[in-house]
């Protein structure tokens, strides 16, 4: 008894149940409300029928009275009052003495009253003592003689208990029809809402990999499981993401910190002169300069994905933050002995970071330097171009080096993933993260496609929607 009073509590308290009563009761005051004005209406419109017969009888003995005198009208009050379902009829002296008529007994004084009423009486062939209830009119004839004619409202009081009779069942149905689907809908909205509490508290306890049940109803519940579903989709990449980054940084930076200790120790072992000592100690620095430059860029990946980098977002035009960064790499590919050509169209308009897109494409540019050049003369080339293309700002560094295996394009946009190619040169394996962070920040994308040979790196990023005059393309070699 304890569980079932525990489980009905539980069923009441929810919302879903709350939501059935409270329409319930809006229901059953509308249906109440509807069916009073239709009995209101009804029994008004029997009273005017009552009325306007009693009327029409009042006019017509009237008439019979004018034309036939006293004995005329006692004549057809006898006949009408004989007839099967006929109305009330009744003939007195001025006195009150009954003349004619189907009404034995009135209220005092009734007949001293003139005009239209509601009035108990019995007939003369009544036996029973309890009156009945009528409407009625006198009529004062000429002479002194009074014309009751009235209507038995018996036919309004049925049909008043009809209605009474309807409401007491219409609520009863009404009340049992709406608890019973209160309870079934409370049941089933009880039963997913309990499904999903029962997965969070499994994945609260560490399996990360269950998901809410999806009904396919399309329904609230649907679209916020749809929606935790995604959430703990992204929650699950970022904890991947950071058990990956744990093992890189445990495996990468494992090394210079092993070097950084081992010339430590090596200088005070053999180090004798201060300038033995300044060189390890600049050897030292170096190092720890790189170990700096490795967390920076990891800090700032973190800050990307987590979206705090937002607050300083603004409007800028790419255009000229694409042609300063190239500008700053011209010196650097010219001591290289690579051609670096530009190409970008003006006014290129986009929301985001200026300086976050200036460290992108550093990354990119830094990245096709070391990785892109290729031993013949014609593939010595490096191409920056920005290009307005269906609604985005596509920002493209293309090379003519031995380019990424198709394989692997997705997995070197992770931290610290390095080719075999490219770990016998300088870096540790964030520029192209960062880059991939930047675009996911400013809502774009990073795409890593063939050159032919090469690598061609495609920064799309979502164009700001302004009047705009047509492009003209500015071409730098």
């Amino acid at each position: 008894m304890s569980a079932f009073m525990s489980a009905l509590g539980k069923l009441v308290r929810t919302t879903a149940f709350k939501l059935s009563f409270a329409y319930l009761l809006i229901f059953t005051i509308f249906a109440f409300v509807a069916l009073g004005y239709v009995a209101w209406n009804a029994q008004r419109l029997l009273t005017e029928q009552f009325v306007s017969s009693i009327e029409s009888e009042i006019n017509s003995l009237s008439d019979q009275y004018r034309f036939g005198g006293l004995r005329r009208l006692v004549n057809n009050v006898e006949r009408r009052s004989r007839a099967p379902g006929a109305l009330l009829y009744l003939v007195t002296t001025e006195a009150g003495e009954r003349i004619a008529g189907n009404v034995g007994a009135l209220p005092p004084d009734i007949l001293s009253r003139t005009g239209q009423f509601e009035t108990l009486y019995n007939r003369t062939d009544e036996t029973e003592t309890r009156p009945d209830v009528a409407i009625v009119r006198v009529y004062l004839l000429p002479g002194g003689f009074r014309l009751l004619v009235g209507r038995d409202v018996e036919e309004r009081r049925r049909l008043r208990e009809i209605i009474q009779r309807a409401f007491g069942y219409s609520l009863l149905f009404i009340g049992v029809l709406g608890c019973l689907g209160g309870w079934f809908i409370t049941r089933r909205v009880l039963k997913r809402v309990d499904d999903m509490t029962d997965i969070t508290r499994h994945i609260m306890a560490g399996d990360l990999g269950g998901r809410l049940k999806v009904a396919g109803t399309g329904d609230e519940l649907d679209r916020l499981a749809e929606n935790l579903n995604a959430m703990l989709d992204r929650i699950g990449e970022l904890m991947r993401g950071m058990q990956e980054v744990s093992d890189n940084i445990a495996h990468d930076l494992k090394t210079p910190l092993t070097r950084l200790r081992n010339k430590a120790d090596e200088a005070l072992r053999t180090a004798k002169t201060p300038d033995e000592l300044k060189t390890a100690l600049e050897a030292t620095i170096d190092e720890s300069d790189n170990l700096i430059r490795i967390f920076n860029a990891l800090l700032m990946i973190a800050r990307l994905e987590a979206g705090s980098a937002r607050e300083g977002l603004a409007d800028f035009d790419a255009a000229e933050a694409v042609r300063g960064v190239a500008e700053l790499y011209d010196a650097l590919a010219e001591e290289a002995g690579v051609d670096l050509e530009v190409s970008v169209e003006d006014d290129l308009p986009i929301h985001g970071s200026r300086e976050l897109l200036g460290q992108a494409m550093s990354n990119l540019l830094d990245n096709a330097l070391k990785y892109g050049a290729s031993s013949d003369a014609s593939g010595r080339t490096i191409s920056v171009s920005a290009h307005r293309r269906d609604g985005e700002v596509r920002i493209v560094v293309a090379d003519h080096g031995p380019g990424i295996p198709e394989a692997e394009r997705g997995r070197v946009l992770e931290r610290f993933v390095r080719l075999e190619t490219a770990r016998s040169r300088p870096g540790f394996g964030l520029g192209l993260s960062l880059a991939a962070a930047v675009a996911r920040l400013h809502g774009g994308a990073l795409r890593l496609e063939d050159n032919e040979p090469g690598l061609r790196v495609v920064l799309a990023l979502p164009l700001k929607a302004v009047d705009l005059p047509q492009p003209t393309l500015q071409t730098a070699a």
